[in-house]
């Protein structure tokens, strides 16, 4: 008896050594399974959220008159904004839309009103100054570098960089839906156009040093209503209740908007007043067909 507790005490202790191995080492191959599981999901997460990315302007600026200063910075402000707005749109419409979805959809838009803004920074200072040229040329933006390439198919808002956008099958629908409603697919399926407001009988008299220049940019409203037709027209059964919307009305409605400042400042570098509430005319909306 005294010999036999000895050696099954011995034995309690090997077997529970045996167990205790055995618990280790599934702690262990099941933490890294969670590593491969988790870590990998969250990398991939992390990588798949590209950010717009826009050139710096404030840099690219010539000396500020004082008296241009308070409006310029403004604008600069307003870049930013224009920017994040933008960010936020790519953020939020991930899984959206088809292989166009961020060119038409954000990086478009942006651009346009971002080429708008740079307008009026150049008119500010040429008031009081020697007035810029090429910051047209930074209008457009991209997508950051990173997993954007692979992940979200991205492309650059001038076409060709990165391209789709926020996710790999988020890209067409940026081309969103109804007209300002929410009908988007009924109007590219069901035969319904674009109706804008018309900007000439608006206009008034036309100063003629600005006669030209006034004409172009109304022929250029009726070019981009018609682009903007063409791409209903053609976008049939694309993106989801927001098509319209957000890839065709909202990018027109920009355009529209960037070419009625035109308009404007033509009229204002003749010294005539601009003609008022143009600004209310950039929207358009479907019309039945």
């Amino acid at each position: 008896m005294s010999r036999g507790l000895p050696l099954l005490h011995r034995r309690r202790i090997l077997l529970s050594g045996a167990i205790g191995g055995i618990t280790c080492a599934a702690v262990v191959v099941g933490a890294a399974m969670a590593g491969q599981d988790g870590g990998g999901g969250a990398g991939a997460s992390a990588g798949a959220a590209p950010a717009v990315r826009c050139t710096a302007v404030a840099g690219s600026l010539p000396e500020v008159p004082a008296e241009s200063r308070a409006e310029v910075d403004r604008n600069l402000a307003l870049l930013d904004t224009q920017m994040a707005e933008a960010d936020k749109r790519l953020a939020t419409s991930r899984g959206e839309g088809g292989p166009d979805f961020v060119r038409n959809a954000v990086l478009g838009p942006l651009a346009d009103k971002r080429k708008s803004t740079l307008d009026r920074i150049a008119i500010s200072i040429g008031r009081h100054a020697e007035k810029p040229v090429g910051l047209d040329s930074l209008a457009a933006c991209t997508l950051a570098d990173g997993d954007a390439g692979t992940d979200t198919g991205a492309g650059g808002g001038t076409g060709k960089g990165p391209g789709s956008g926020a996710s790999p099958t988020a890209a067409a629908s940026g081309p969103a839906g109804g007209g300002a409603a929410s009908e988007p697919g009924a109007g590219a399926s069901s035969g319904r156009t674009i109706s804008c407001p018309d900007v000439a009988s608006k206009i008034g008299e036309v100063p003629a040093a600005a006669q030209a220049e006034v004409d172009r940019n109304l022929a250029l409203l009726d070019t981009q209503t018609a682009e903007a037709d063409k791409r209903l027209a053609t976008s049939r059964g694309e993106g989801g209740p927001d098509f319209v919307r957000n890839a065709i009305l909202g990018p027109l409605k920009d355009k529209r908007a960037s070419t009625i400042d035109r308009i404007e400042l033509s009229f204002s570098r003749q010294g005539s007043a601009a003609p008022s509430g143009l600004d209310a005319l950039a929207g358009c909306s479907l019309a039945s067909g």
